[in-house]
């Protein structure tokens, strides 16, 4: 997985709800222990927003030995009114693209300490 972040207070602009989705988007086959690290909450947290999720019809699983596989519903339309008509899947394509980007292209602040280092040479 991608490095973690660190600790974060106040507001942001993503819910945990759509961070535990975007996870299992990553990865149906995702332990919850590795969610909960990932999204920076306790492993009970994941457990009370998967089982949100499955109650709103939102996610589905299945249950192979000690593994779980979870199936989202892509075509279930998001829940506030706001974001009528969009789907799941819009939200996932945003979320999941833009971690694997994240991981690929240089941040602004590394861009600029690249094109520094190289001008001293």
């Amino acid at each position: 997985m991608v490095a973690v972040p660190e600790s974060h207070t106040g507001w942001t602009f993503i819910t945990n709800h759509a961070r535990v989705l975007a996870a299992i988007a990553d990865n149906p086959n995702v332990r919850i222990r590795d969610i909960a690290a990932h999204c920076r909450l306790t492993e009970r947290a994941v457990q009370r927003i998967i089982s949100d999720l499955e109650e709103g019809g939102y996610l589905s699983h299945t249950r192979d030995g000690r593994t779980n596989t979870y199936r989202i519903e892509p075509d279930k339309v998001l829940r506030h009114p706001a974001e009528a008509g969009l789907s799941v899947a819009s939200l996932l394509s945003l979320l999941v693209r833009d971690e694997t980007e994240r991981g690929a292209q240089p941040t602004a602040r590394s861009a600029r300490r690249t094109a520094r280092d190289d001008g001293a040479r």
